[in-house]
């Protein structure tokens, strides 16, 4: 399944309950505001870096907010619209975190 998160971590638990439901295989697609979780020394990098799912971030979402690839978590790919169509088509189901 694939998870998608869109709000900051700083304003919502949507991310905290989307780990918690994680199942072995699941990945993660941060988006919108929820790349802010992607940073490093954030509040939620011990979370995503503990987490067994694989975690991506949407480029363009990083790129309007000023994240670079330097300040990204080790471990996180960053895709772009064509991969987050690859990544839905690829999972039978997409849950939405909002």
């Amino acid at each position: 399944m694939l998870h998608t998160v869109n709000k900051s971590p700083y304003r919502s638990d949507s991310l905290k309950l989307c780990m918690a439901y994680m199942q072995s295989g699941d990945m993660v697609l941060l988006i919108e505001d929820g790349v802010y979780a992607a940073m490093k020394g954030g509040s939620s990098e011990a979370l995503v870096s503990g987490s067994s799912a694989k975690v991506y971030a949407l480029g363009p979402d990083l790129k309007a907010r000023g994240i670079g690839s330097d300040k990204l978590i080790d471990g996180i790919e960053v895709v772009g619209f064509d991969g987050f169509v690859n990544l839905a088509a690829e999972n039978d189901k997409v849950q939405s975190w909002l």
